[in-house]
């Protein structure tokens, strides 16, 4: 097992709770959804949230891979992921079988919309915090942080990430959420145009 694989181990299963925790709010919602006022809030911040988690996937690819075994890097995983764990884990509110009180989920974002925003950038910045001593000291991620479109795209997500936690506009707040979910939809886009040029992938030979 390499360095990689054996952090990647513990650091994927715990980004793998956070998933869980939204997918199973999710789920929970539906199945006392006879009592539950949706809304559209609460659902598109649960899809900001997991793809967000989904990218964290692809940047460990990215920063982690060459990393060597270092209890220092399982405590940033470990810190990483479990600022996600929080705010995936409070995206949907917890329904009890036993209550019969109804749910509006617009209201669930309006009390939890804070720390959720506040959880997903402090995440980001961790990452782009790591990236800045690693540039320095290695040519590879040298190359990487010059990236005008890495900067570029991590302060439009912040501001908008900081405006959607802290603007007491609620409309303010709406429109961030959509930019962030569309900026989010881009990033996928390009995934996919990526693919459609290198002609997908080979099958899996015998």
């Amino acid at each position: 097992m390499s360095a990689f694989e054996y952090f990647f181990s513990f650091y994927g299963l715990l980004l793998g709770l956070s998933v869980a925790a939204v997918v199973g709010g999710f789920a929970n919602v539906l199945h006392e959804r006879a009592r539950v006022r949706f809304g559209w809030l609460t659902p598109l911040l649960a899809v900001f949230v997991a793809v967000d988690i989904a990218t964290f996937w692809s940047q460990a690819w990215v920063i982690f891979r060459g990393a060597p075994f270092n209890l220092a890097l399982l405590v940033v995983g470990l810190t990483i992921a479990a600022v996600f764990y929080v705010a995936a884990s409070i995206t949907f509110p917890r329904m009890s079988a036993d209550s019969s009180e109804r749910v509006n989920l617009d209201d669930h974002f309006w009390a939890h919309r804070r720390t959720i925003f506040a959880c997903v950038m402090a995440a980001n910045l961790i990452v782009a915090l790591l990236l800045i001593p690693l540039a320095l000291v290695d040519e590879g991620f040298g190359r990487v942080a010059q990236s005008v479109r890495l900067w570029a795209g991590l302060t439009f997500f912040v501001g908008a990430t900081a405006t959607a936690a802290f603007s007491r506009r609620k409309r303010v707040v709406r429109a961030a959420l959509v930019l962030l979910v569309l900026y989010h939809c881009w990033n996928v886009g390009l995934g996919v145009m990526s693919l459609i040029a290198s002609n997908g992938w080979s099958p899996p030979t015998a």
